[in-house]
């Protein structure tokens, strides 16, 4: 089947819920209405049935500038690298998995211009319905939470990072793989001791993905 078929396919096999989430999200403007500097149209990808879905903190600049996809900036790479050694080369990672974001539009360059804001409390809270419905739509049975943001999600917001990654919880019927933010520049990544931790959150997601057949459509 050729994949402008596929895609045909997949986009007819969709509710009319989905695209209307779809349609709302494109759409929004609650952040502008309510003051935030809104640097792109929402990010997000992958197909509504997908089985694992990854959440981040919100798009970068190369994701709202260059390329529409989300985790494609130098921080996605090194995401990339992690789930292909759970099993998921990229190309397939994007093929099967729903990718989205606490935050679905890149929020701007914090004010002195190195690196990017980081969504306020209200743009979290703004966006958040958002979320809520992309997780009861595509009703994944794996969320991986990436960074602390996203985190925060589904933990209490105190909880650390040495405390979660390299384990699982399940919370409402989903079981949930933390990850921390994958920039090169993290100092908690960078650390010998955390990267075994981060082995050990990727052998996890390794075996789910064999024992509940996670890439299977």
């Amino acid at each position: 089947m050729a994949d402008e078929d596929k895609l045909s396919v997949e986009n007819e096999a969709a509710p009319p819920a989905w695209t209307q989430l779809q349609t709302a999200m494109h759409q929004c403007r609650r952040c502008a209405e309510a003051g935030f500097w809104l640097g792109s149209t929402a990010i997000f990808s992958g197909p509504w049935q997908a089985r694992l879905m990854i959440i981040g903190q919100a798009p970068g600049r190369v994701e709202a500038e260059t390329t529409g996809q989300p985790f494609s900036g130098p921080a996605g790479h090194r995401l990339m690298r992690w789930l292909g050694a759970a099993g998921w080369p990229e190309a397939v990672c994007r093929e099967r998995c729903y990718i989205t974001a606490v935050t679905k539009c890149y929020p701007g360059k914090v004010p002195s211009g190195r690196g990017d804001r980081k969504p306020s409390r209200q743009e979290q809270q703004l966006c958040a319905p958002f979320l809520e419905r992309e997780i009861a739509l595509v009703n994944p049975q794996v969320i991986v939470p990436v960074g602390k943001v996203a985190i925060d999600r589904f933990y209490p917001a105190k909880t650390k990072l040495d405390d979660i990654i390299g384990s699982s919880t399940e919370i409402a019927g989903r079981i949930i793989v933390p990850l921390p933010h994958p920039s090169g520049a993290s100092a908690w990544t960078n650390s010998r001791h955390n990267q075994a931790k981060i082995r050990a959150a990727i052998a996890i997601i390794a075996r789910l993905r064999v024992e509940l057949v996670l890439d299977a459509m």
